[in-house]
Formats: structure tokens, sequence, C-alpha cells
């Protein structure tokens, strides 16, 4: 499920689908895989990222954002050498700035 699709929930069926379905279907798997081999393993995971984004975004209509924005992409700058372009991150800025 898509964190978009989320935003359109209303918070009574966000919580609902956390309590009744996520977290009973999450409670099973952990007491089946003490006792046997999972088919699916990975779907734990699935699970646990899911009630993650659910209460991600119930926190966010709670709080009043809106709708939280899509992360900036940082232009790549001009690198001369053999390593051509290179993205600005925060860790290439601190090594630039530890050089000056």
């Amino acid at each position: 499920m898509l964190a978009k699709d989320i935003r359109e929930m209303s918070e009574a069926d966000i919580n609902s689908r956390i309590a009744d379905e996520l977290e009973r279907e999450r409670f099973n798997l952990r007491l089946a895989s003490g006792t046997r081999t999972l088919d699916d393993p990975l779907r734990l995971r699935v699970i646990r990222r899911a009630v993650a984004r659910l209460k991600t975004v119930l926190r966010e209509k709670i709080i009043g954002i809106a709708e939280a924005n899509e992360p900036t992409r940082v232009k790549a700058r001009r690198v001369t050498g053999r390593r051509g372009l290179k993205a600005a991150t925060a860790t290439n800025r601190a090594k630039r700035s530890k050089r000056a």
C-alpha cells in the first residue's frame, strides 16, 4: 500500500487496519515462526514496514502536515579529474570544507 493511498483513508480506517489486520497477522506469523518454518519469512518485514508507514501517515494527519514534500534532487557538480560528475552530498560538502 502506497502512502498516497493511505493519505486518502480516514484516521479510523488507518487505526483499524493497523490493529485488526496487520498486528494480528504479525502476531500469528511470529508465533508460527517459533514452531515451524514460515512459507514466506519476508512477510514479517513487509508487515512491519506497512505498520510503520500507516503510523507515519497517521501522525502526519494528527499534527497537521498536509503531505510530506518529495525530497529535492541535488544537482551534480562538475569535478575535475577521472571521477567526472559527483553528487553534492553532505559527506562531500564536509570533505570540501575540511580541505578549505
